[in-house]
């Protein structure tokens, strides 16, 4: 969430970086600056109200001690307009403050001013490229067939128990599964994040803390009778784990990981795109989350990115990264770099990382600061990556490793699985 003295003293830069986003940022911005001299004006009369109704009850005080009883009750008619008075401002003060903070609630993050002009993911800019796309045996299918062939990945099993979008990994399928986990957190904890085991069900605070709600609340799964939503990613249970924390400079930076499924309903997705592991409703993914100070966050935003890119490249995977446009940007993020790998079998790259900052826009929502060396309190910047998200990474590896005899496993992998291929 933005900071309302923010948008006062930068109104032209925020509302020329938000109408990259394509939205009316000019209304929305003049809005809150309405809303808020609303606020500012009534907390003035109120104060001033407050004020003049504690003087004169230390008047009437001073006048009943000297004996002037009808005066003190003359002024006492006074106390009693003042009281009302103050009630009805308290009223339209409460009402002024709610209603800025819920247009706060609708504003997106600004972006940087590194972030590309563009409307869609086709306008997202490629920043870097790395591994050689591997030259296929004739006959080579994508991973969903290679997942039948094999028998290690049944979609139609997993749409028999729940429905689609939520498959069934088996034997070897599900042991490759495992493996990447456990290397994805040994990399991570190796970098020195300390791994977290995190629930996967959240409060509506806890979501509206990173910025999910109320901007996504239609792609999540709710537990209507208890308020819980399954978490979307571990961003948002890791991330709350310092909402309303006061932290000491001197514990900067944090980071941490954690693996957990996530649940997402994607609703209206279809087509050839979505097919077997492309998108799903539950997935698994491993998550790496910073505090950062203000004055660290962009270079800890190029060391998470550089995180990523050695994962990749350990794995033997063909690569690109792109950074995403205004209007590809999510919500919350100021800054965002994609990672795809090359699927060879699809002839398309497949998402496979989103790594952004956020820097204050977290923090505001979850009131997360630290001590400064001044003694006062300040925002802190987040930033989140995911290192990895398995679904694309575990297509990228079947349709990419496949041969004649069957499926190679990276060698990196192959401590984890116990076996290097899947025949």
């Amino acid at each position: 969430m933005l900071q309302v003295p923010f948008i006062r003293e930068n109104k032209a830069v925020v509302i020329e970086r938000l109408t990259k986003r394509n939205i009316d940022a000019a209304k929305m911005i003049d809005d809150v600056i309405a809303l808020d001299e609303k606020r500012r004006s009534v907390q003035t009369e109120l104060d001033n109200t407050l004020a003049e109704s504690n003087s004169i009850s230390k008047e009437i005080g001073n006048l009943f001690k000297s004996g002037k009883v009808e005066e003190a009750n003359a002024l006492k008619a006074k106390t009693g307009e003042l009281k009302e008075a103050s009630k009805n401002l308290t009223e339209q003060l409460n009402s002024a403050a709610e209603r800025l903070q819920e247009l706060l609630y609708q504003i997106p993050n600004v972006p940087h001013e590194s972030v590309p002009d563009g409307n869609s993911e086709d306008d997202n800019e490629e920043v870097f490229r790395a591994g050689d796309i591997p030259t296929l045996h004739e006959g080579a299918l994508p991973h969903w067939e290679l997942a039948k062939q094999y028998d290690i990945i049944d979609f139609e099993l997993g749409n028999k128990i729940t429905g689609a979008g939520f498959p069934v990994y088996k034997g070897k399928g599900a042991k490759l599964q495992r493996a990447l986990i456990a290397y994805f957190l040994d990399k991570n904890t190796e970098a020195g994040y300390e791994e977290y085991q995190l629930p996967l069900l959240v409060n509506e605070a806890s979501g509206i803390g990173t910025g999910q709600l109320p901007d996504k609340e239609g792609q999540m799964y709710h537990v209507t009778e208890d308020n819980l939503y399954l978490i979307p990613t571990a961003e948002v249970p890791g991330t709350n784990i310092f909402r309303n924390t006061v932290l000491n400079e001197a514990d900067l930076p944090i980071g941490i990981t954690g693996y957990t499924p996530c649940f997402r309903r994607e609703a209206g997705s279809y087509g050839a795109h979505v097919r077997g592991l492309n998108r799903l409703h539950q997935f698994d993914k491993v998550e790496i989350i910073r505090v950062e100070h203000p004055n660290n966050s962009y270079n800890a935003l190029d060391g998470m990115v550089n995180h990523v890119k050695g994962i990749l490249e350990e794995l033997k995977l063909p690569y690109r990264i792109l950074r995403l446009c205004a209007g590809d940007t999510s919500f919350a993020s100021a800054l965002t770099y994609d990672f795809e790998v090359f699927s060879t079998a699809q002839d398309r790259w497949l998402e496979v990382s989103s790594v952004s900052n956020f820097e204050t826009f977290q923090a505001n929502r979850l009131k997360l600061r630290f001590k400064n060396t001044n003694g006062k309190n300040e925002l802190a910047h987040t930033l989140n990556g995911s290192a990895l998200a398995l679904p694309r990474i575990l297509a990228g590896i079947l349709e990419n490793y496949q041969t004649e005899h069957g499926i190679q496993i990276p060698k990196v992998l192959q401590k984890y699985t116990g076996f290097d291929i899947i025949e």
